[in-house]
């Protein structure tokens, strides 16, 4: 199949998803995961309409982002990885959005290295639904906090959360941390009188779960650009 096909295929896949959940199919978002990919290939799926993609590596992302900038200044670049803090400056400078703040000191050094004139750093708070020791992400009930922290950081918009669940077997499965998720944002901008418009959830393998519980922003990788290349050293 050819990357069109791909990419008409996963549409079709959040469409039939997001019909069987009574929404309109356009209240959610394809974010292209392109980490790993050239240039080249980002080039070919924008060329397609597509124009938000996804990064989990800074250097590479940075890389890639100033390669495509003159032709495609027009995409969106969308942080997802785990983020260290002595690479906060590049993201801050780079991307418009970042899914994985799991505490205050990230957040405090992006809003810190936000270059004037960049406009607000659009930010998710990752949180660890399964209690995974190896992922990242805040725990559930620290969430609130880290909120309300976030959100009044002037350079930055909190737009709502992101997780990255375990893997699960069928879609009854996988619909239960994504349940979770939403709630938990439903809570907090309930408890403290936030706009969250963003659930990130979702990958390739589990967005039809994701869309029927709420997702706005499905992160699909393999599925479109298919078998991933090994990640940069």
């Amino acid at each position: 199949m050819s990357l069109n096909d791909h990419l008409a295929a996963v549409h079709q896949r959040i469409e039939q998803a997001a019909k069987a959940a009574g929404r309109n199919p356009q209240s959610v978002s394809l974010l292209a995961v392109s980490k790993t990919f050239p240039a080249a290939d980002v080039a070919r799926v924008a060329a397609l309409g597509q124009t938000a993609f996804g990064e989990n590596y800074v250097q590479e992302a940075v890389d890639k982002i100033a390669a495509l900038r003159a032709h495609w200044p027009e995409l969106a670049w969308h942080f997802i990885g785990p983020l260290q803090s002595n690479k906060t400056r590049d993201v801050a400078a780079a991307f418009d959005w970042v899914h994985s703040i799991d505490r205050l000191k990230l957040a405090q050094r992006l809003n810190d290295q936000r270059p004037p004139g960049r406009g607000l750093l659009q930010v998710c708070i990752q949180v660890n639904v399964d209690g995974e020791f190896t992922k990242s992400g805040v725990r559930p009930e620290e969430a609130s906090a880290l909120a309300v922290a976030v959100a009044a950081l002037p350079n930055l918009r909190l737009r709502g959360l992101m997780c990255i669940p375990e893997a699960r077997a069928d879609v009854a499965a996988q619909r239960a941390p994504f349940v979770r998720l939403r709630l938990l944002r439903d809570a907090i901008a309930a408890e403290h009188g936030l706009t969250l418009d963003t659930l990130s959830m979702g990958m390739s393998a589990d967005l039809e779960a994701a869309v029927l519980e709420g997702a706005t922003i499905v992160r699909v990788g393999s599925a479109l650009f298919g078998q991933r290349p090994a990640p940069p050293r």
